[in-house]
């Protein structure tokens, strides 16, 4: 697995209380040309603290992949403060299929998506290139049981104009910005307008919500 077109490495940073997690995910990144291990961390503070010194340094990961349930702060707690002080940085959900419930408060915190714990390595790897692409990956298990249990905003997709819908129905397909502009011939701006009224439309936080709601209301098959 090579990189191409000369891109530099995707930067990873493992965040898992078990350390056993985090040295397998670690051995398995190295063997990846395309994928660069920053750093790791027990919990969500430690994380915090170890990106803040990223920060200062300008070297923060471009993804982290994130246990939800750890000691001191848990993994939605320190999602939404990733989130809030480090916009760009994309964050993977990593659960358990009993903590799938969790989930909900992970994307409501800014979670670009999440796998189960014993998703076979090629999904983590899949997980982490398509967040570095701005792009959903949800585990199917998972996603079927969020979308029978997502509650409903109070909008349908009326309040959507008919190119929306088609920006919905894209989001919801895990295409990026880029993509949605290839496909409809529009600027890569405006793609992103798009995407930000549809969410802003339907009262959705991230384009994850966005692609569950989609399958939950039919516009697009699910997992």
């Amino acid at each position: 697995m090579t990189q191409t077109g000369g891109s530099p490495p995707i930067r990873v940073f493992l965040v898992d209380d078990h350390v056993v997690v985090r040295r397998g995910m670690r051995a398995f990144f190295d063997m990846l040309d395309d994928i660069e291990v920053l750093g790791e961390a027990p919990d969500g503070q430690s994380a915090l603290d170890q990106l803040a010194v990223s920060a200062h340094d300008d070297k923060l990961p471009d993804v982290v992949l994130m246990d939800l349930l750890m000691p001191r702060l848990d993994g939605i707690a320190a999602t939404r403060a990733i989130k809030k002080l480090y916009p760009h940085v994309e964050v993977v959900a990593l659960t358990s299929f009993s903590e799938a419930e969790r989930v909900h408060s992970a994307l409501e915190a800014g979670a670009a998506g999440y796998l189960l714990k014993d998703a076979e390595a090629d999904q983590v790897v899949a997980a982490v290139r398509a967040a570095n692409r701005g792009q959903v990956h949800l585990d199917p298990a998972v996603a079927r049981k969020l979308t029978r249990s997502l509650v409903a905003p109070q909008r349908t997709a009326t309040v959507l104009t008919p190119r929306e819908r088609e920006i919905l129905v894209l989001v919801a397909q895990g295409k990026s910005n880029r993509d949605i502009a290839d496909a409809l011939v529009i600027s890569e701006r405006t793609a992103r307008t798009h995407v930000s009224n549809v969410l802003s439309k339907l009262d959705l936080a991230s384009r994850t919500q966005a692609a569950l709601w989609a399958v939950r209301e039919g516009l697009v098959a699910g997992p």
